[in-house]
This record gives C-alpha cells, sequence and structure tokens, in this order.
C-alpha cells in the first residue's frame, strides 16, 4: 500500500496545495502586518473568508465525487487555486485581498484534504484509513515546506516573491500529480463497479436527521476551531509570551513533522488500538497540549512538548475523521456525507483567525489558550454521546 502510486501522487500534491494555498497565510501573517499596516482582524477576516466559502461548496464537491468526477474537480481547483495565487501576490488593497482569498476558498473545496480523502474512502473502502495515513504521512511536512520557505523568500526578497513562487509550484507540479493520482484512484473504482447506486435516490440525505450526525459533525467543528485559532496566531501568540521570531518560526515549522508523528504512532499501534480509541485520544492529547502552550511563557522548554502534542493530536485527527465517519455513519453516499461534515468543520476553521483576534481584543492570548482548552473538552464530549446514541 505505501508504494500505491495513486496514493503517493495524492500525497505529493495534497503537500504544496497545503503549503501554497493555506500554510502561506500563517507564514506571511506578520509580513502582511508590517507591509500594510492592517490590524489582526482586518488580516484574519480573509482567510475566515476563504475557508468559509471552501465550507459552502464543499456539499457540492462531495457530489461531484460521488459522480465519478473527482479527478477532474481535483486538478481544475489546484490550477485554478495556484493562478488565484498568484494575483495574490499583486495586490496592495484590502478590498482585492478579500476578493483573492474568497476566490481561493472555492478552489480549496476541490483539491484539499476533503475530496482528497472522500475519493480514498469511496475507492478503498475498509483499506482507507491506511491510504489516508500515508497522504497525511507526507503531506504532514506541508507547513514545513511553507512556514521556513515563506520565511526566507520574504527576508532576502519580499512577500510578493513567495507568494509567486508557491503559485507556480502548485500550477506546474502538484496540479499535474494530483490530476494522475485521483485518476487512478477513479479507474479503481470503476474496475469494481463500486460507483454508488444511491446518488440519484430523493433519500440520499436522511443521515441529516440522525443526532449522533450533528453531534459528531460539531464535536470535530470544535477541533478544526481550536486548531485554526492557534495555527493562525501561532506566531504573533508566542511573540507576546516574550518567544524569539526564529524560534517561534522553528516551533511551527516543526508542528507538520509531529503530525507525522502522530500518524506514524497510529499505523504502529493500529493492530492494537480502536477507531474510537484514537478518537478520544485526539480530544484529550490536543487539550493537553494547549496546557503546555498556556505555561511556554514562563517555562520556555514547554514550546517543545506543545509542539510534539498539538501537532500529533491533530495529525491523528486528519486520518480519523474519515474513518470514525464511516464507522458511525456506513459508506453508502459517502461524498455527500463527507461534504456536509466538511461544512461544519471548515466553517469551524473559517471563524477561527477571527474568532481568534475577536478573543485577543478582549482578554489578550491568555483568554485565546484558556478558551481553546474548553474547546478540546467539549469536542471530546459531544463525541462519545454521538458514539453512544450510534453504538447503543
Amino acid at each position: 500500500m505505501f508504494w500505491d502510486r495513486a496514493i503517493i501522487f495524492l500525497a505529493v500534491g495534497q503537500t504544496l496545495q497545503w503549503a501554497g494555498l493555506f500554510y502561506i497565510f500563517p507564514a506571511l501573517f506578520v509580513q502582511w502586518e508590517q507591509a500594510f499596516g492592517w490590524t489582526k482582524p482586518q488580516i484574519t477576516g480573509a482567510i475566515t473568508l476563504a475557508i468559509l466559502i471552501s465550507a459552502l461548496f464543499s456539499p457540492l464537491t462531495g457530489r461531484i465525487i460521488d459522480k465519478g468526477k473527482g479527478a477532474e474537480l481535483m486538478f481544475s481547483c489546484a490550477v485554478v487555486g495556484g493562478i488565484c495565487l498568484y494575483f495574490l501576490s499583486l495586490v496592495s488593497d484590502l478590498q482585492w485581498f478579500y476578493f483573492i482569498w474568497a476566490a481561493i476558498g472555492i478552489t480549496m473545496a476541490g483539491c484539499l484534504y476533503e475530496p482528497c480523502f472522500a475519493m480514498i474512502t469511496r475507492a478503498r473502502g475498509e483499506r482507507a484509513k491506511r491510504g489516508i495515513i500515508i497522504v497525511t504521512l507526507i503531506a504532514g511536512f506541508a507547513g514545513t515546506v511553507s512556514f521556513p520557505t515563506a520565511h526566507a523568500l520574504a527576508e532576502s526578497s519580499n512577500w510578493s516573491t513567495a507568494v509567486k513562487f508557491f503559485a507556480l509550484v502548485i500550477i506546474f507540479i502538484a496540479a499535474p500529480l494530483t490530476l494522475r493520482g485521483a485518476q487512478l484512484l477513479e479507474q479503481s473504482i470503476s474496475n469494481k463497479h463500486h460507483l454508488d447506486a444511491s446518488i440519484n435516490n430523493p433519500d440520499r440525505y436522511r443521515f441529516l436527521s440522525r443526532p449522533s450526525f450533528w453531534l459528531l459533525a460539531v464535536g470535530f467543528a470544535t477541533v478544526a476551531i481550536l486548531h485554526g485559532i492557534t495555527i493562525h496566531h501561532l506566531l504573533p501568540l508566542l511573540h507576546d509570551r516574550g518567544i524569539q521570531a526564529e524560534i517561534a518560526v522553528v516551533a511551527a515549522s516543526f508542528i507538520g513533522p509531529m503530525q507525522v508523528m502522530g500518524r506514524l504512532a497510529m499505523m504502529a499501534l493500529e493492530r492494537h488500538s480502536s477507531n474510537h480509541g484514537v478518537t478520544i485520544a485526539c480530544f484529550i492529547v490536543t487539550g493537553i497540549s494547549i496546557i503546555f502552550l498556556f505555561l511556554a511563557g514562563t517555562t520556555p522548554t514547554l514550546l517543545v512538548c506543545f509542539v510534539i502534542m498539538f501537532g500529533a493530536g491533530y495529525g491523528m485527527v486528519s486520518v480519523i475523521r474519515p474513518v470514525i465517519t464511516r464507522d458511525l455513519l456506513g459508506e453508502q453516499n459517502f461524498g455527500a456525507k463527507s461534504g456536509v461534515l466538511a461544512l461544519l468543520f471548515l466553517t469551524g476553521s473559517a471563524i477561527a483567525p477571527y474568532l481568534g483576534a475577536l478573543i485577543w481584543n478582549q482578554g489578550g492570548y491568555d483568554l485565546v489558550i484558556k478558551v481553546s482548552f474548553l474547546l478540546a473538552m467539549a469536542g471530546l464530549g459531544l463525541y462519545l454521546v454521538a458514539n453512544k446514541l450510534t453504538t447503543r
């Protein structure tokens, strides 16, 4: 499975697309703040808009995948996303900054993890977990690629050069790899005659009436909010706590590899742990990491503990979310289920940066960290109730 060409092509494509279409924002947050003099809420409002639009388009992309058009969807969205990113490098006005990120948000819905994992789940069924782990093992380095590369290019030239570089990488490298990987997956679905017969069934959205669906969706959305607040505010948050800029960049860069370590641990313990147990561990580990972040200002060595646990916890969430969704809600019409779940999850991600800025305005980053911990615990409670309703 590890050397499966479809999975490897998708994994490399996902790495580059996440680096350029998502992590480029937190990587250049401080650069935009210094270059334009915009406030934190003004800047974070753009990525909030992008992810919210991505969320709104997710149910549509799920339907397209169920129709067997996933390869075309992912390729076109990657190319258009790269083009939008190139135009972003030319803006100097806040309105155009928002407009370009809104356009990027549409492309995110069709070329990042949600459509990728939906395709893998449809094609591989019970074997999807290992394929998803492999994609996320490699794509977990997206932040490691984005933060230091963007920082180096911005320091040696300017932020615009960094954005142009990632735009060209997405268009000429990531998009073709994504197309080939997605085509191979679609071929395997066709060979199995696995096209979803429920696609034209008027009851295909019956799962929306199940309380377990909404509890699961909102539970994972809390993690999305927690992660979005933390990752987008990490550099200014660490600066606020007296951590040097160079150390903060290194810490942010290592979150990706720690996501990989969390996923490797999942693979190593796959035979000895249940999907239910892994899901519980995701919430608990992420919550503990926030405690370490709170204490990092007075004990900087705890920053290492935060990076390890935060990265590992969220790294496992990326894998287990589609897997536990299949376990609790079933595989039939999975693209539609995945798309609607993504709507809530990405909405959480969308509001997170702006919400973090609003909380910061009210009580500084200490209050931001406290709210993040409460989100982790709330998510755990919601998931446990959803699991109980489904398995009783």
